[in-house]
């Protein structure tokens, strides 16, 4: 049975004072990089950095005595399993995550952080899904599923309801697509309130189950992804009915996409986003064409990214925009080549912030060395207008794109 827009308002009155009515915002340097205007749902600042413990609020609100003496399982290795904890532990029920062996020490423990019992069982989420049957059996748990669950997707759909209120001019929203439930509060939502408002749903090309659906056609399930979030192999079908009545159309963005949301949406915003949020800013930035003079929301739906990853993806957007370059030389072996090099790039107001003098592990003659000197500059052109120097200068040099 799919939700209804009464049952959103419903979840908004039961869940408030216990949940962020957290601010959408303009995204001023975005909106002119774009050429659109854009606005952003900040779910990041929500508690446990996602949307999620919405939904699971509005089911943890409608257990009865027995039921929350019991306790609630949920099965996920992500912000499913914050939002059940961190509420779960605020209302004093006991609550139980079963997650796949394997799954990140750092995801553990941010659960167990909020007073839930972690049970680590199976390879993957098919096998961890049998544990949870099992415990429910033996003990009566009461499931809380992360999207195909009427209360879970009306709790999600308030944040619907909050953007809408707070932008009503709003002509598109763009929201990412994992099992379905987010979207389909947030489309019952906004329609509730403004029927003309288009929605568009944007999922990872590695899983675009959804869309498959969507367009009718077998959906295919890739690699690994940094939108972890919105991996979901088997989705919601009751979403999918609401997703086709209610929803625009649906789009899938690739890694590379999703990796420069990520790093754009900090770079410019200072905002820290995770890879499935980063997906529906992937779809905008892709089509900001056909979007002008338009008024367009994105649900920022979490940031919770793993720290490790997004150092390594800064460092990777420093470089891809030509911040960072790495340049190699073949230079004589002689005094006073690196003194030279290093005076130049800092007399074209660049920093070296690496150098790399190699004489053994190289393929020039015995005469000549290999140098890699990595600089900071400030964008493309700066490095080109180094490297039109340093060759005039008389030094043979390549960047990593050359070589």
């Amino acid at each position: 049975m799919t939700i209804t827009f009464e049952d959103i308002q419903k979840a908004r009155k039961a869940i408030e004072g216990a949940t962020i009515l957290t601010p959408t915002v303009h995204a001023a340097r975005l909106s002119v990089h774009l050429n659109i205007d854009l606005y952003l749902k900040l779910e990041n600042l929500q508690h446990t950095n996602a949307f999620k413990g919405r939904g699971a609020l509005n089911k943890l609100l409608s257990l009865n005595e027995e039921q929350r003496k019991k306790g609630v399982i949920a099965q996920s290795r992500g912000n499913h399993a914050q939002g059940v904890a961190y509420h779960a532990q605020r209302l004093g029920v006991p609550a139980i995550i079963v997650m796949p062996e394997g799954t990140p020490f750092n995801k553990i423990k941010k659960t167990e952080d909020f007073g839930a019992r972690v049970v680590l069982h199976g390879k993957d989420l098919v096998e961890s899904t049998k544990e949870v049957e099992r415990l429910i059996e033996k003990h009566g748990y009461t499931f809380i599923h992360p999207f195909d669950d009427k209360l879970v997707v009306a709790g999600q759909g308030t944040l619907g309801l909050e953007m809408i209120e707070a932008q009503p001019d709003l002509d598109v929203v763009v929201v990412p697509v994992g099992g379905g439930g987010l979207i389909s509060g947030v489309a019952t939502a906004i329609k509730g309130v403004k029927p003309e408002v288009e929605i568009i749903g944007v999922q990872t090309e590695n899983y675009p189950m959804i869309q498959a659906a969507f367009d009718g056609v077998e959906g295919k399930i890739g690699e690994a992804t940094l939108a972890e979030g919105i991996a979901v192999e088997e989705p919601s079908q009751t979403n999918i009915e609401t997703i086709k009545k209610l929803v625009s159309h649906m789009e899938t963005v690739s890694e590379a996409e999703i990796e420069e949301g990520v790093f754009d949406l900090l770079s410019d915003e200072k905002l820290v986003v995770e890879g499935s949020a980063a997906a529906g800013y992937a779809y905008i930035k892709k089509h900001a064409k056909d979007l002008k003079g338009k008024k367009v929301g994105l649900v920022v739906c979490g940031g919770n990214i793993d720290s490790r990853t997004l150092s390594t993806l800064i460092l990777r957007g420093l470089v891809r925009d030509g911040r960072i370059t790495r340049l190699t030389f073949e230079i004589d072996d002689t005094p006073g080549q690196l003194s030279d090099i290093s005076r130049i790039i800092g007399e074209s107001s660049a920093n070296v912030i690496e150098v790399i003098h190699q004489r053994m592990m190289q393929t020039v003659s015995l005469k000549r060395a290999e140098l890699e000197v990595v600089i900071e500059a400030r964008d493309k052109a700066h490095v080109e207008e180094i490297l039109s120097t340093l060759r005039n200068a008389g030094f043979t040099v390549h960047t990593m794109s050359d070589v």
